[in-house]
């Protein structure tokens, strides 16, 4: 059975995240064992020192090892955002041996520079050891770095740092040893201190190097936003159509995966549907920012800018979880009266259809204070399909309806005129052609007055439907 993109990619992240931070383990192991031995040898503090560093990078890798294989199970009930933070802590927990090594190194270095001097005997031993213990931690670094980048993986990327600061560090105690066997074959005192000087140079590098990390892992596990990468999502989401404002934007990471939690302020008379389309469009301009995250969008209703009177009266029903429409706003003598259509339940009775009439005309009210007066016609909303018969061209009927149209001369043409019979009543339909540049609020009246004259003309209809059209569209 096949296996999705998707399944395969995660398994191979799993596979290669393992494998490295394995191999750095061995590699750990063996740069410890081979330093200790060499400084115990030669008595010299860099290489124990090094030895030290090594010997947390183990513990460092170790860490690094099981929390690679936490970090990558899935979410489940307990941990809603999976097991990334695993990563950061082992990131944390490394950042703070390498910093506890530098506390010991600095104690022996000032110990041995003014308080008890150390002969050290530098040897080729030591320098080979030194120079394979450079050669593989350079191997290690890159191989972890190459992965951590590929992976976003702060452990792997900590585990790499360890081993590129033993490169330095290692070059550092090269060095001073060098400088000790040159003091001893000129004769120069000065430079036997050189072994714990560069042990000190070593905390320096570590110091340093180790803080940055620190930083960075003590803002993930604080969900501390990235620098700039909040402004930049701000800006990609204001560029969304249709929002009011971007109320709250929120990120968090967990080990490779970002989440981001955003508040955005949407038109109040906006449809559900439009509303998921705009969150889907910010979701989309989010993950622009950061690829793959999880983002949660949250919908709020704002008034519009610019909302007239109609909009308002709309918010309110729409609130309340009602249509209305044919809404019309007559100003008397300084008086407001809004006159409205509302469809409902055609199984609900009367009783309870005024009730939810008045509740809602009590909102509208209360939230546009200028209306004194509203009137609403109740209208029964279809809850089943009617049958009826099959359409039928009436020629009589035909002639009557373009004798009606012949007085309007705004109408260009009356074509597909087709009569049902459904219940024993009589519907009409029909399309009428328009000029392009007529105004829709005309073309509403001209059609309600051609609906209110064919009724004259042929009382046995019981509804008329036209379907107005431009001039242009019925030319094709």
């Amino acid at each position: 059975m096949a296996t999705s993109p998707v399944i395969d990619s995660a398994a191979s992240m799993r596979t290669e995240k393992r494998a490295v931070a394995g191999n750095s383990v061995l590699a750990a192991i063996a740069i410890t064992a081979l330093k200790l031995v060499v400084g115990f040898s030669t008595g010299s503090l860099g290489i124990l020192s090094e030895a030290a560093h090594s010997g947390l990078d183990l513990i460092a890798a170790v860490v690094t090892f099981f929390s690679v294989q936490v970090s990558d199970k899935p979410a489940d009930a307990d941990h809603q955002y999976g097991h990334g933070k695993v990563e950061n802590f082992s990131a944390f927990i490394e950042t703070g041996l390498l910093l506890l090594t530098c506390v010991w190194i600095v104690y022996e270095a000032v110990k041995r520079l003014f308080f008890r001097h150390v002969d050290i005997e530098p040897s080729v031993a030591a320098f080979a050891a030194l120079f394979i213990s450079m050669a593989v931690d350079f191997w290690r670094s890159r191989a972890l770095g190459r992965i951590a980048t590929k992976y976003d993986s702060q452990a792997l990327e900590a585990d790499a740092l360890h081993f590129s600061t033993d490169i330095w560090s290692t070059g550092v105690v090269v060095i001073g040893l060098a400088l000790v066997l040159i003091g001893r074959f000129y004769g120069l005192d000065r430079l036997r201190d050189a072994d714990p000087v560069s042990a000190l140079v070593v905390a320096g590098v570590v110091v340093y190097v180790s803080s940055r990390l620190a930083r960075r892992t003590v803002d993930a596990l604080l969900d501390a936003a990235p620098a700039g990468v909040r402004a930049n999502i701000l800006a990609a989401v204001n560029k969304v159509d249709g929002l009011i404002e971007v109320d709250r934007v929120r990120i968090r990471r967990a080990g490779n995966r970002y989440f981001a939690d955003l508040s955005i302020g949407l038109a109040r008379n906006v449809t559900f549907q439009r509303s998921e389309q705009v969150a889907d469009a910010v979701t989309s301009a989010v993950q622009g920012i950061l690829p793959d995250a999880d983002v949660v969008v949250r919908s709020v209703a704002r008034p519009a800018r610019r909302e007239n009177i109609f909009d308002r009266v709309r918010a309110v029903a729409t609130r309340n979880n009602f249509n209305v429409h044919d809404i019309s706003v007559q100003d008397l003598s300084g008086r407001l009266h809004v006159e409205q259509h509302l469809e409902l339940d055609e199984q609900l009775s009367l009783k309870d259809a005024h009730d939810q009439v008045t509740r809602l005309e009590s909102d509208i009210r209360r939230d546009v204070p200028e209306i004194s007066t509203i009137l609403t016609h109740i209208e029964s909303e279809p809850a089943t399909i009617e049958t009826g018969d099959e359409v039928v061209r009436d020629a009589l009927l035909e002639k009557k309806l373009k004798a009606v149209v012949a007085h309007f001369p705004e109408v260009l043409d009356v074509h597909e005129v087709e009569v049902k019979h459904v219940r024993g009543r009589l519907y009409v339909s029909c399309h009428c052609t328009f000029s392009d540049e007529l105004p829709l609020s005309r073309v509403h009246e001209l059609s309600t007055e051609l609906e209110i004259q064919f009724k004259q003309k042929a009382p046995e209809l019981f509804r008329v439907l036209i379907h107005p059209e431009p001039q242009t569209d019925n030319r094709r």
